[in-house]
């Protein structure tokens, strides 16, 4: 497996109320990069969630969850 890293896109949550859209708004990147986007994220072992607003992750993150544990993913972005 590899690290997973999940945070919710508060942009797309705003952009939902906005426009009366229903967006996925979980962020999902896996160990290679690979972003996708869905409504719920099953993580199935242990994660953690870390809060760094003075180191935030290149995407603008200042809150997320890590793991290594499998993840299934619902609500997948087409």
């Amino acid at each position: 497996m590899g690290l997973t890293i999940i945070h919710i896109n508060r942009n797309i949550i705003q952009s939902n109320n906005k426009h009366s859209t229903r967006k996925p708004v979980c962020r999902v990147e896996d160990a290679k990069g690979t972003v996708v986007y869905c409504m719920e994220v099953d993580i199935q072992g242990p994660s953690k969630m870390i809060y760094r607003p003075e180191a935030p992750r290149k995407c603008g993150a200042k809150l997320w969850v890590e793991t290594n544990a499998p993840c299934v993913l619902i609500g997948k972005e087409d």
